[in-house]
């Protein structure tokens, strides 16, 4: 089945080009600590040989960056860099990577006092300086705050195509046209609705499709096949991938994945789109990756599910994360967070913090909100 492509510009991005038509690239991230040189080379080389066309590696300091350089000595594949919350890490990290991806909402981290659209033209700079592609990764748990306080806390969608569209006018007017954008949450729904938008708007951009912490497989490839299966249907999407929550050694499954779900929507294998999540317990958790702080994150994302299972049939959302920079924002608009931390699991009800708790007494102390919010949702039914 041919499929239709929205007419998306061209966009390098080392060895492979996205958008103008050319096949939709499938993306992974490593989860390996980025100082352990040796496992992140493994991962790469692992992730390549799974069929990725772009690895990303998270920098969070000048250690990472130094390793980073020394990663770039080992392998050929294509490397895209996560700049996390400090956006000059770009002018040393630039020369090792083909693509720099940055988040609107992280540039107010760092040099508060400045203004982002200076940020951006520093890195407009960079990634001319050095053959570099851009991603303006727009997140649901960190869009940017200006953007935020616009409009109704209800309507998370709004700030970030708003974001989005802001940064792709600045970037258009620095004449900088060679970059993709993404737009995820952790809602399918949401992410098909939002990209959708955006792609209506910029038909002209590539986007990079994701639904972000999407969790543990089955789930987390199910709700990733419905968004994508809405978009790349509809010629939406250049680059897609994954988000899953797996041990080190299966991170080549979010590959896998990826490869399935776009061979099955271009031989029209498509299943009908359900209402996901909307009467059922919700489990999101985010991919592992270089930034969790505690691998036992990972066990205990999956010891949650099987202790939650009594509660299917309950519309609730727990969220599972796994660092700081997920951690505090996305487990905001779960019903019930763990988020967790080197030593703690910080548990949270809604927006407000239970309390922390260590990895092996946090999930009496989950059940026992959990056990709570039904209570709650039996005596008022009408509560969503």
């Amino acid at each position: 089945m041919e499929l239709i492509r929205n007419p998306t510009r061209a966009v390098r991005i080392g060895a492979i080009t996205i958008g103008a038509n050319n096949p939709i690239a499938v993306q992974s991230m490593c989860a390996t600590r980025t100082q352990d040189i040796e496992a992140t080379v493994t991962q790469v080389n692992e992730l390549v040989a799974a069929g990725a066309d772009v690895i990303r590696i998270a920098v969070d300091n000048r250690k990472d960056v130094l390793a980073l350089a020394r990663i770039r000595e080992r392998t050929s594949a294509t490397l895209s860099v996560d700049l996390q919350e400090n956006y000059r890490l770009a002018e040393d990290a630039a020369p090792q990577v083909d693509k720099l991806r940055y988040n609107p909402g992280h540039l107010y981290h760092h040099e508060r006092k400045k203004p982002w659209q200076d940020k951006v033209r520093f890195l407009v700079d960079i990634a001319g300086e050095h053959d570099c592609a851009l991603r303006v990764g727009v997140n649901c748990g960190s869009v940017d705050p200006a953007k935020l306080e616009k409009y109704k806390s209800g309507d998370s969608m709004s700030p970030m195509l708003e974001s989005a569209l802001e940064h792709c006018t600045l970037l258009d007017s620095l004449g900088f046209t060679r970059y993709c954008v993404s737009l995820k949450d952790s809602d399918p729904r949401k992410v098909i609705e939002v990209n959708r938008r955006f792609a209506a708007e910029r038909d002209d951009i590539p986007l990079h499709l994701g639904v972000t912490e999407a969790g543990l497989p089955p789930d987390g490839v199910i709700k990733t096949r419905i968004a994508f299966e809405q978009l790349v249907s509809r010629g939406i999407g250049d680059t897609i991938r994954v988000s899953l929550t797996l041990p080190n050694p299966r991170k080549g499954e979010e590959v896998a994945a990826g490869l399935e779900i776009l061979a099955d929507i271009a031989a029209g294998r498509v299943r009908s789109v359900v209402d996901y999540g909307k009467d059922t317990l919700n489990i999101i958790s985010c991919p592992s990756c270089s930034r969790v702080e505690n691998e036992a994150f990972i066990d205990l994302a999956q010891r949650v599910k099987e202790v939650t299972e009594y509660a299917t049939q309950y519309a609730i959302t727990i969220a599972v994360m796994g660092c700081r920079v997920n951690g505090p924002g996305e487990t905001d608009d779960a019903d019930l967070g763990l988020w967790c931390g080197p030593n703690f699991v910080n548990l949270k009800r809604g927006g407000e913090r239970v309390g922390a708790y260590r990895y092996d007494e946090i999930l009496p102390h989950l059940k026992q909100e959990l056990d709570a919010l039904i209570a709650k949702k039996a005596a008022s039914p009408t509560i969503d």
